[in-house]
């Protein structure tokens, strides 16, 4: 079986205390089956104070949050279950964040979640670099389309080459990831490849580019489920700042973490306005680029029913168009 990782993965460490957020913050922490029978029988005033917050929603074991953190949160922003029972005492959820893992069968990807503070450091600052392969055990018969896969793992690598040419502005490397996506979707669709003409790709769409509407992405966002205030505060006044190269890095991020997901369902033309999107509303919103991309994250990636929404949003909502997004990327403002 063959494990794909980004070079930085292995780099990661949790800054515990030092943290300017925390993985304790606003979220529910989902336990899984084995560390909440751990955790009911344990002995002592820690096992007291767990039974006491573990709660049932939905059939699955849920730490709730109380005054806004985990209950196991402690004044110095270390998890009391880990400082008295070491590491391996925490459910998958707290042990695994903010590490991905993306099964295929046959290969495995891993990767960072842009939600965690330090791993959005790390994902923004790390030049582009091709993932690290290793061969590992194990590995089943893959359930994936074959042909569809070979699409998507080739024309990943060609999309990621585009985002970080230094030959195009970062507006237009992200126009071109769009419009490339679209002809990978029309591939998926009849089988049939063509080639990709960059420079003809930007001329044809430049016609019909109208002055950028800076309100509609973030007032569908506004629509989503919000997670905290701040995040409600920047989408209601948003202070675009300049297209630095982070958000290079940033796109291929979000490519290499949702491209491959066109392989469950053929559709890659959602998920390639989600990258465009998410990148463009980022820059909207301004302010530190690193706070901003991880708070977004926290808000939208960690919330499957946001994602859904969006991923539904790129076929009917006017703020996903190709006017809209294209014209906030190419029109004198984007470029």
């Amino acid at each position: 079986m063959i494990l794909r990782k980004p070079p930085y993965f292995d780099t990661f460490t949790c800054i515990a205390g030092a943290c300017p957020d925390s993985c304790c913050k606003e979220w529910a922490v989902q336990v899984d089956d084995a560390s909440a029978e751990f955790y009911r029988n344990l002995p002592g005033p820690l096992g007291d104070r767990l039974r006491r917050v573990l709660t049932e929603e939905d059939g699955d074991t849920v730490m709730a949050i109380e005054n806004g953190r985990c209950p196991m949160w402690r004044s110095d922003g270390l998890c009391r279950i880990q400082a008295e029972l070491g590491e391996e005492a925490l459910c998958a959820t707290c042990r695994d964040f903010p590490r991905l893992r993306h099964d295929y069968g046959d290969f495995m990807e891993l990767g960072l979640e842009l939600s965690c503070p330090e791993a959005a450091r790390l994902i923004l600052s790390a030049p582009y670099a091709p993932r690290v392969c290793v061969e590992i055990p194990g590995g089943e018969e893959p359930e994936y389309d074959q042909e569809a896969m070979d699409i998507l793992l080739s024309s990943r690598e060609t999309v990621l080459s585009i985002l970080s040419d230094p030959t195009y502005t970062v507006p237009q490397a992200l126009a071109l990831g769009l419009l490339y996506g679209y002809q990978v979707q029309s591939q998926l669709d009849s089988g049939e490849e063509q080639s990709f003409d960059a420079a003809s790709a930007l001329d044809s769409v430049r016609g019909f580019l109208k002055a950028p509407d800076h309100r509609a992405l973030p007032d569908f966002f506004a629509g989503l489920e919000i997670l905290t205030e701040a995040w409600r505060q920047r989408l209601a006044r948003p202070t675009s700042g300049a297209w630095t190269e982070e958000y290079r890095a940033l796109a291929q991020y979000f490519v290499e973490r949702y491209w491959l997901q066109a392989v469950s369902d053929y559709d890659l033309y959602s998920r390639i306005k989600f990258i465009t999107a998410s990148c463009v509303l980022i820059h909207l919103l301004g302010g530190n680029m690193a706070e901003t991309a991880q708070l977004y994250s926290k808000e939208i990636e960690n919330n499957l029913d946001n994602v859904e929404a969006i991923l539904d949003a790129a076929y009917t909502h006017p703020a996903f168009t190709d006017e809209k997004l294209l014209g906030l990327l190419l029109t004198v403002s984007g470029t």
